[in-house]
Parts: C-alpha cells; structure tokens; sequence
C-alpha cells in the first residue's frame, strides 16, 4: 500500500454488484493508495449495463437528499479533503450534491471537488437530458477539477470537439481551473490520450489504444488523479502516473480476457505503475492569444 496519501474523500457515484465501475472502481482505488473513503451509492445495480439488462435499484430524491443533510452535520465531516462524484440516477441527486460541497466548501475553502460528469459518449447521451443539465449547471462551477472525456466536453460546451486545441478553448470556457480530458485526439499513431489543462499547462499523456476495453477507466482515472493531487504531487507528475495506472490495468484485464477490470489483481498498478506514457506539453491556449 501507497504512503503517499492523506485525506479522507467522499465519493459519490453508481454501485454495482458484479464488476469493477462507478464506486467499486474509485474506491477500491483510493482505498488502495491509503485515503480513507466515505462511499454514497447513486443506484445500485447488478451488473454494468453494457453487459445487459439488470434491474435498478434506486433511492427516492428525498430519502437521497435526507443522507446529504446526515453527511453535511457529520460529527467527522472535518476529516474530508476532497469529494469526488460520478455517475447519478436523477437530476436531483446532482443539486443535492451541488448543496454538499458548497457546504463543505464553507467550512473548509481549499476542499477538492471533483467532477467526473458521467453522462455519455460517442453514441450520445446515455441519461436524461435533465441529470446532464444539473451536472452543468450546479456542478461543474463547483468543481476544482472536471474530468469529462472527449464527447461529455462536446455536450457540455456545445461544439463539437475535433482536434486538442478546440478540446483546450471548450475546456477554458466551462470554467474549472484544472481540466482532464479522456480520448482526446492522439498524437501518435494507433494511441489515445488524456489533456489536462491548467493555468499553468497543457500537457497530453498518450498510451497505445487497446480495442473493446472493459468498462471503468474514467471512474478509476478520475480517483487516481484524484489521490496523486492530494498527494501533493505535481501535476504533470500526477498526470503521467494516473495514466499509466489505467493503462496497466486496461492491458492486464484484456491479456486475461476478462470483461472487467481486474483491480483487485492489479493493485501494484494503482501504487507503482510501470507502463510506460508519452507525454507531450502542448501549447497552451493563453500562449496561441498572445501570439
């Protein structure tokens, strides 16, 4: 187990009972690199629904929204450093969540929230336009960091995103101060890669592509950024680490065809990744202004 982490995080995300996404992929994660969780199930559901489907067990808004109270008068709510949401089953969980930072955020201004908006891909939007909307409108101005990929930027800023620079001006103009974009465009060939952005740097860490992966890695990249951040860690350090995590553990499942991931096999990857990742600094747009 990792020494590097400190903080206690709140993760807030879909559950399921069978596999390796939403909370069972950010927490064992967290757990692993040595943070103290506190883990609020969206939903909870047997399997993925890629794999088919399962029924959906889902909590009433105002039942849901009785648990934020709970969490926001925690006698050890002081303990929290960070809060990390992803999937969610309603609309109004997201408001709820929007109420649980800005009050954590009132006792303690340096808290990190980050805000993985589970939302869709290529295909589109995969939950309701409203869930979508509240993500938008009450979370993303919360968050520290946003972790969207490519197509969740697309909707969220309303352009279609071709290349790394629009990818950077969409990222600019929703308003976190740090940005981490998966399946941006790839520099080399037969890659793909993640764009992080900050006022400070733009930086692309690409690795191979693997087709048909398992599901999982932008719940497991979001946590593992997450904790490197917390750490203490640079940025660009943090980046390179966190990507050859998701990396690893991708080729590890694939090699054993397994139709998850794999992590609790492949803890050693979450703490000590020895993929390798190419990264490239990437003209920041305030650079391409002044130019």
């Amino acid at each position: 187990m990792s020494e590097i982490a400190a903080g206690t995080v709140i993760v807030i995300s879909s559950h399921v009972v069978r596999g390796s996404v939403g909370n069972r992929a950010a927490v064992f994660a967290l757990e692993t690199l040595g943070h103290q969780v506190w883990a609020l199930p969206t939903i909870v559901l047997p399997w993925h629904p890629g794999h088919g489907q399962s029924t959906r067990l889902t909590f009433a808004e105002t039942d849901f929204d009785a648990a934020i109270d709970d969490l926001i008068r925690a006698p050890w709510i002081g303990e929290v450093t960070a809060v990390l949401s992803g999937y969610f089953g309603n609309a109004a969980q997201a408001r709820s969540v929007a109420r649980l930072v800005t009050a954590l955020r009132d006792r303690k201004p340096e808290l990190l929230y980050v805000c993985d908006p589970v939302m869709g891909d290529l295909g589109g939007l995969y939950v309701a336009q409203a869930t979508a909307e509240a993500i938008r409108d009450h979370l993303i101005p919360l968050a520290s960091l946003a972790t969207p990929n490519r197509y969740e930027l697309a909707w969220l800023a309303g352009a279609p995103l071709e290349d790394n620079s629009s990818i950077m001006d969409a990222a600019l103009s929703l308003g976190p101060s740090r940005m981490l974009v998966t399946s941006a465009v790839p520099m080399m060939a037969g890659g793909t890669g993640n764009l992080y952005l900050s006022g400070r740097h733009a930086l692309l860490a690409e690795h191979r592509l693997i087709d048909k992966p398992p599901n999982g890695l932008g719940d497991l990249l979001a946590a593992l950024f997450l904790s490197r951040l917390l750490s203490g860690m640079e940025d660009e350090k943090a980046l390179q680490l966190a990507t050859a995590s998701v990396y690893e553990v991708l080729a590890r499942a694939v090699k054993r065809g397994s139709d998850e991931l794999t992590l609790a096999s492949d803890a050693a990857s979450l703490a000590t990744p020895m993929a390798m990742v190419q990264m490239r600094r990437l003209m920041h747009p305030a650079q391409r202004r002044k130019g």
